[in-house]
Parts: structure tokens; sequence; C-alpha cells
């Protein structure tokens, strides 16, 4: 898998709907959750973005402090069902980490993590903040990384 970092206005209209596509066949169709993907904040983000044969198939979107959070963040992590078993997930948030360092040193890292990835996120450095809450029908908990 190959992972670049662009802003909003560097993603090729392909890299927009692939990445659009890949969202919504799991935060929408497989996570079976009806909610605004499209809101307005991408235009802000820089797009971590992994690529396998001309195909997304693993992405996230950071943001600076201040443009989420509080802290930088990660979101919208996500990655391909049929390519899960290749370690892509973590490849992609260390990509993204890497990212934000690059971009805003030294910054907290904070992220609203569904609570059945609890592991994968402690095991990359996060800790949890707080009770899990509900964020569109799904329990998440917030995490930080210092």
């Amino acid at each position: 898998m190959e992972i670049v970092t662009k802003t909003f206005n560097e993603l090729s209209n392909i890299e927009l709907y692939q990445i659009m596509r890949l969202r919504s066949e799991v935060f929408v169709v497989e996570q079976d959750c009806v909610y605004q993907d499209l809101d307005n904040k991408d235009q802000k983000a820089f797009h971590v973005v992994g690529s396998k044969d001309n195909k997304v198939v693993a992405y996230t979107r950071i943001f600076k402090p201040g443009d989420y959070f509080k802290n930088s963040s990660i979101g919208r992590v996500v990655v391909a069902a049929d390519q899960r078993k290749y370690g892509y997930g973590k490849q992609i948030m260390l990509a993204s980490l890497q990212a934000i360092e690059q971009r805003f040193p030294n910054t907290i890292v904070e992220i609203s993590a569904q609570t059945y990835l609890l592991k994968f996120y402690t095991e990359l450095g996060f800790e949890r903040i707080g009770e899990e809450y509900l964020e569109d029908g799904i329990p998440h908990v917030k995490m930080i990384k210092s």
C-alpha cells in the first residue's frame, strides 16, 4: 500500500470519489449508521490516503489544533473490508501520526474512537479519557496521545 497526504484541493476527482465511496461503504452500509458524512470539514482536513493498485483501500483525515477538536485530531479512520487482514489500519494510523508530527509538531492528538477499537488505539499509544458516549448511535470514547 502506498500512502500520501494531501489537502482537499490536491485530491483528484477520482481520489475524492473513492474516499467518499469507501467511507460510505463502511460507516453507512457496513455499520448500518445513517449520519451526515459530508460535514463541510473535509475542506479543512489533510487527507491521508492509502492506495493499492490505483484504488483507495485505507484512509484518515487529520486536523490541526482547533479545526475539529482543541487538539490535533485524526478521524474517519477506515480500511476496506477485504483489505483488513494486511495491517493497513495500523499503517494508515502511523502515517497519520507522522503527518501530524510533521505539520503540527509537539501537539496532543485527540480522537473519538469507536469503543470496540480501544485495544487497537491503545497499542498505538492512545489513552482513554472519560466515559463512553454515543456518536451517531455507535459507542465511542475520547482518547488522546501526548
